[in-house]
């Protein structure tokens, strides 16, 4: 994959962004028998020669071999081993960073992905040194990305960092990874068109940036995964590289808008949400992509049904029940929900041109979101998660995601406008 190539083509942007800014000389191969040439991409591409690995045991195994192959090459390494890492929390972040200048490393080396990825990204920022990427299964949107979705006691919010110099993707190992990982990465790609669609709802309502360039590479992305929906659950490694690349692809869509907004819109806030609140009851949660493809499900469903609503003659001002608000989420969570809303983002929408633009934003939910049966059929070619069961989802929980995850981040998305439609929503349907 030719990243130069993808910022070149988005130089002089109609949208007046530099967005070759904070990508830098990123390099991805992605293909077989990779393992055995790592030392020396991670030459070519200037990486340095003494660095700490963070891997789990499960992605350690996976790779086995490639601590062996970097020794002949001359790499030093410590080793951060975790048992299995499923939550990037912050304090893993800053045992990371810290241990990295202990050893003395100059970089980091994440094996695996997910949670791993997360933790050494924003470690490796924190440290000040560059970090890169041995992916062991194509499982989810964000190698390529600049943020990192962190937990900090039990809360989950995207920080801003940077973007790994180097990611590998050997496609005979990646082949190999667990179906269910597989599914999870295909699931994660289809909530990209719920982030298109509230990426540009954003836009039309408030003024937020859009650029309709990088919108493109995420559907480009998107196109060639929903072609794979039959052999996401293959041992090909032609089918596993494509879905790599797709994935890649996407992740660099919020590098190259600086924001999460090409591939993430209101059905992750929803995972988070679920997350959370899981979290905050000692549990873990399901895959990342399965519980994306679910409330990707559930917000296909909203959308369409939104759309399909008379609710263009009783536009207002934001009305929001914050009492109820508060309530849902609870005293743990009370003083980050309302730093998050004390500047209420609706506040940046006009009413009038909410009214004045229904038309247009109908027209995209119907034009550019698949209906809910088209995704959940999808998703079943692809043997993922269709239903809130298959990710230990009680509907209370569920329920409680879908009206209240809005108020977990600060930016507009449909959901979170729902309040100034004047909508009476019935979200026991929906689940």
């Amino acid at each position: 994959m030719n990243i130069n190539e993808i910022v070149g083509n988005l130089k002089n942007c109609d949208c007046g962004r530099d967005h070759a800014h904070g990508i830098g000389d990123m390099r991805v191969e992605i293909g077989p028998g990779l393992l055995l040439r790592t030392p020396e991409i991670l030459s070519k591409a200037n990486f340095p020669g003494k660095m700490l690995v963070v891997a789990d045991e499960n992605t350690l195994a996976a790779a086995s071999g490639l601590l062996a192959v970097l020794s002949l090459w001359s790499f030093s390494y410590g080793l951060k081993l975790f048992s299995d890492l499923r939550v990037a929390d912050m304090r893993d972040v800053d045992e990371i960073a810290d241990l990295a200048q202990n050893v003395g490393a100059g970089a980091i080396l994440s094996i695996g992905s997910g949670s791993l990825n997360d933790v050494c990204r924003l470690a490796s920022y924190k440290a000040g040194m560059p970090f890169a990427i041995f992916a062991t299964a194509p499982s989810m949107d964000g190698f390529a990305a600049i943020t990192a979705p962190i937990t900090e006691n039990n809360f989950k919010t995207s920080i801003l960092c940077h973007a790994p110099k180097v990611i590998i993707g050997d496609t005979d190992i990646l082949a190999k990874s667990p179906a269910i990982l597989k599914s999870a990465g295909f699931g994660d790609m289809l909530a990209k068109y719920i982030a298109l669609v509230d990426w540009q709802i954003a836009h039309i309502t408030s003024g937020e940036y859009y650029c309709p360039a990088v919108a493109a590479i995420t559907r480009q992305a998107l196109d060639t995964v929903v072609a794979l929906a039959d052999g996401v659950n293959t041992d090909s490694p032609e089918a596993a590289g494509a879905l790599m690349e797709g994935l890649v692809l996407s992740g660099l869509a919020m590098s190259l808008a600086g924001a999460t907004r090409p591939a993430s819109g209101a059905e992750h806030i929803v995972s988070h949400f679920w997350e959370i609140m899981k979290l905050q009851e000692g549990k873990l949660s399901d895959f990342h992509g399965r519980k994306i493809a679910v409330a990707t499900l559930l917000i296909a469903r909203l959308y369409h049904d939104i759309a399909d609503m008379d609710c263009a003659h009783d536009f207002g001002e934001d009305c929001t029940d914050w009492d109820a608000v508060y309530a849902a989420y609870g005293p743990a969570f009370h003083d980050e929900v309302r730093s998050l809303n004390s500047s209420t983002v609706t506040d940046n929408v006009n009413p009038q041109i909410l009214a004045d633009n229904w038309p247009k934003i109908r027209e995209i939910i119907k034009n550019e979101l698949p209906t809910p049966q088209t995704l959940e059929n999808l998703m079943k070619q692809a043997d993922g998660a269709t239903t809130i069961a298959d990710i230990d989802i009680d509907p209370a929980l569920a329920i409680k995601g879908l009206k209240f995850h809005p108020y977990m981040r600060h930016r507009i998305n449909l959901s979170r406008l729902i309040p100034m439609l004047r909508l009476e929503i019935n979200y026991v349907t929906m689940v």
